[in-house]
């Protein structure tokens, strides 16, 4: 697997590099800003791009709207947004329009190199990760609005953990449930909020995302 990462930091991005290579991930490319960054894609063509969302010259969303255009350009790319606070619009906009192969995560998660590694492997293969204080925000957000007054406490914790791109499986071992009882809650979140049930797992978190930020 090859990865191309974008920060303006050269601290942080040598070290995720270091990082990555001792867990097998080759690092081809490292930019400091946009520009740098899609021209290492042009030429390296790597699995993953890690993009921190905030880079020169203004600091403001030039990594995140360079992230855009490159799925836009490379479909197939997998795209890692990395930020130092929350920010959910790219993040958002970016899970629903092209969910496979996307991951966002707070810098301060990415010092966990386990978290970091299980990132990049899943972006690359295809999946979808978010951070889970992203989620937790998108689902504060709502319940303050009394969206999700329909769900059950429980249905929420599902439902969180769904828009994190975990399996079922993966539900079932995190809030020890059986198979069964998890499918019966997701089905109950689907009937109660009026989603279509997909058997496709990007679908499915596409669907969980354009609901809570659906405003």
């Amino acid at each position: 697997m090859r990865v191309v990462i974008a920060d303006d930091s050269v601290l942080l991005r040598e070290g995720l590099a270091r990082l990555l290579g001792e867990a097998g991930i080759e690092t081809c490319a490292l930019a400091g800003d946009a520009d740098g960054l899609v021209k290492a894609v042009a030429e390296h063509r790597p699995d993953v791009a890690v993009v921190d969302i905030r880079m020169p010259p203004t600091y403001t969303h030039e990594g995140a709207r360079a992230a855009i255009s490159l799925r836009a350009d490379y479909p197939s790319l997998g795209i890692l947004l990395l930020s130092q606070s929350l920010e959910s619009r790219y993040a958002a906009e970016l899970a629903r329009a092209a969910p496979q192969g996307f991951g966002y995560l707070l810098k301060d998660r990415v010092v966990d190199v386990a978290t970091l590694v299980d990132a990049v492997e899943r972006v690359a293969q295809g999946g979808t990760i978010l951070d889970p204080e992203v989620i937790a925000y998108l689902l504060g957000r709502r319940t303050n609005r009394d969206q999700l007054g329909v769900l059950s406490d429980r249905e929420r914790d599902v439902l969180a953990l769904m828009a994190q791109g975990r399996s079922n499986a993966a539900i079932c071992r995190h809030l020890m449930l059986t198979g069964k009882t998890v499918e019966s809650h997701i089905g109950s979140i689907f009937t109660k909020l009026q989603l279509p049930v997909q058997d496709d797992d990007h679908r499915r978190v596409l669907a969980v995302l354009a609901w809570l930020q659906d405003s």
